[in-house]
Formats: C-alpha cells, structure tokens, sequence
C-alpha cells in the first residue's frame, strides 16, 4: 500500500488483531505455556478442593437470595467454565458470594414477597405457594443477573476498571463485615427453628433480632425434629399419608430461557450495585493474590470477565456471582497455580451432580478523598 493512503478500517495489521484476541481471550496467552510438570497436580488437587466447597456454599447462598436451593448449583457451574475463558486473575474462585446473595435476597423479599401468593386450604387455613413463589424469584433474579452482566460489560469495554480506586480497602471491609452481620443474622431462625417473617429495608436487621430474642418454645422442639424427621423417612409419611416434606434437589440442567425486561426499570438501579460491589470484590482479591505470586491482573478485562459470566448465566436461572475470599484462599492454599482450576471445579462440580449501605459508604469514601486533597 502506497505511503501516506489510509489503512481501510477492514484491515488492521495481523499483530493489532492478535493482540485485541489475547486481551479478551487471555488463556489462549497462558494455556500453550502451560507447565505441566510443575503445575498440573496443583491444580487439579485445588480444584476438586474448591469444587466440593462450591456445593454446599452455592446451596447456602441460593437460600440467602431467597432462591430454590438448585439455583446455587447452577451459579456454581455456568460462571466457572466461563471465567476460565475470560478470567485474568490465577486464584480468584468465582461463584456465589454471601454478601451478593443478601443484596439479592433483599430484592427477592421486597418485589416478590411471599404474601403475594397465599392460597387457602380447606377454605381457612393460609399456606403459601412455593412452587409460584420461587419461580418469580427465579425470573426476578435472572432479569437481575443479566443486567448486572451487562453494566459490568459496558463498564469494562469503556475502560472504567479505574472505579475501583474510589472503593477504598477500609470501605470495602467495612461493608462486607457489615453484610457479614445481616448474613449472620439472616441465618439464626434457622439455627435456632424460629418461625419468623420476612423483612427487608432500613432498620431490617433490629426487626429481625428483636424477633429472635422474643419468649420461645421449650427446648425439647428440636429432640422432636430430630425424631419426626426419622419417622418421616422410615415410615415413608410422604407417599403413604402425603404428608408435604423438603424433597429432593432436582437433578439435570435447565434450557436457557429469556429474562423478563419487564423488570429492567425496577432493578436498575439494584443491578449497578451489585455490579460494582461484586467487581470490587474480586478485583481487591485478584490484586492481593497478583501481588503476592508476582503477576498482573487487568482490571477491565476482570469487569468484562464477571459481565460476560453473569449475562449468560442470567439465561440459565443463576444469580449474580462474585469472588468468594474463603474458596480463593482455599484454592491458593491448596496449590492453584493458573485458570486451569476453574475447569477443574467445573467437572467436580459436573460430577458432584445491601444498597443504601453502598450509596452512604461510596459517598463516605468520596468525601474523604476531596478532604484529604484540599486540607
């Protein structure tokens, strides 16, 4: 081509293009490099690892978001393959994450609360309708899923990975230790089988503790759980008298299916919290990792890699992910070198069949700033 002619926008040079491949497909940069020998063991110990504590805490955190226990298993399983794709940071375990399933519960109890879907029985009693109940929550939480993907991936191709220097580390402890209390909370009446309503917004938190401290029945109840729930396997209550039990964990994956956008005006502004919440998240720990072994993570692709998990997985009835801190610290400890162990807790996992907190402490954080910069 003659010096001094505009290149045509269809031809960039072959080094451009490789270069925009490697940056959105990192591991077709480390997978050809990949040291066997010196990495491989590691990697497949840390990843079943992981992929056994994927399990419980995706069938835990699923109840936190209000959700069908399933939905846990298939956060655990969609994101992780695709991280190992798009992911840059070599110890980050994403999936369920307490403190986006609370953000995610709250959504749940307040949109689509139980009340909405009380049916009599026997023409007095009230009970609930579950199955109507959880598939809202289901097609809620998609819709919710997939827009924090896409903010997250808007965010990144227009390179704002900076944000995250606005989200101090005191910030970002602070507001998952206090997430860590709702998490904590949330979860006694269970410890404790106390029957207690659903509650959510300001000052939640006092409700449901004053609910938990109030008169309570004897402490035979639990012996009596103990022993009913032996009679009821035993005996075979379900089948022979049709007594309601829990169930089983339905087995196999869901089709994919189209979010409702109905909801999109709704939870906009939810969405954007809990995109830069769950990026703040993984970006702190992949940088505390990336430190420590001596690698670079790049904060736009990490934003693009946690978008693109979310968006799809939104199709397939999973709830907003983030890094976890005790998997990643699991997976580093127990010699995860590389993205590999994501394929690794993939198959085992195959195989093994807060909102105004946010705003108030981002606006805390930004005032320090501007004080620290002008006194």
């Amino acid at each position: 081509m003659p010096r001094g002619r505009p290149r045509p926008l269809g031809c960039l040079p072959e080094s451009v293009g490789r270069s925009l491949l490697f940056r959105f497909l990192p591991f077709l940069r480390w997978l050809p490099r990949y040291p066997i020998k010196d990495w491989l063991l590691g990697d497949i110990v840390s990843g079943f690892s992981v992929g056994i504590m994927h399990l419980p805490q995706g069938l835990a955190y699923a109840l936190l978001a209000g959700l069908p226990p399933v939905t846990g298993l298939y956060s655990s399983f969609y994101p992780v393959f695709l991280y190992f794709f798009f992911g840059t940071s070599r110890h980050n375990s994403v999936g369920p994450f307490a403190v986006i399933s609370v953000m995610i519960g709250s959504l749940t109890e307040s949109l689509v609360p139980s009340e909405n879907f009380l049916q009599s029985v026997n023409g007095s009693n009230a009970t609930v309708n579950e199955e109507l109940r959880d598939a809202a929550r289901v097609e809620l939480v998609a819709t919710i899923t997939v827009l924090t993907g896409i903010f997250q991936v808007a965010l990144g191709l227009l390179q704002f990975g900076f944000v995250v220097t606005y989200l101090s580390d005191p910030l970002v402890r602070g507001y998952t230790t206090a997430a860590s209390v709702h998490v904590l909370v949330s979860q006694l009446k269970n410890v404790f089988g106390v029957s207690q309503g659903e509650n959510s917004g300001p000052l939640s938190l006092f409700v449901v503790s004053g609910g938990l401290l109030a008169p309570k029945d004897p402490w035979f109840i639990l012996p009596q759980i103990i022993v009913s729930t032996g009679i009821s396997y035993g005996v075979n209550l379900k089948d022979k008298f049709g007594i309601s039990v829990v169930g089983n964990i339905p087995s196999g994956l869901k089709p994919p299916v189209v979010p409702n956008m109905s909801y999109f005006g709704q939870v906009a502004g939810n969405a954007f919290a809990i995109a830069v919440v769950g990026y703040a998240i993984c970006i702190s720990l992949g940088k505390i990792f990336a430190l420590k072994h001596g690698y670079k993570v790049d904060s736009n692709q990490e934003l693009i890699a946690l978008g693109l998990s979310n968006f799809l997985g939104g199709f397939f009835q999973c709830f907003a992910i983030s890094c976890s801190m005790s998997r990643s610290l699991v997976q580093e400890s127990t010699g995860g070198n590389s993205q590999l162990v994501w394929v690794v807790t993939f198959i085992a996992t195959l195989m093994l069949n807060l909102d105004i907190g946010l705003a108030v402490s981002v606006a805390f954080g930004l005032l320090t700033v501007i004080f620290r910069s002008q006194l």
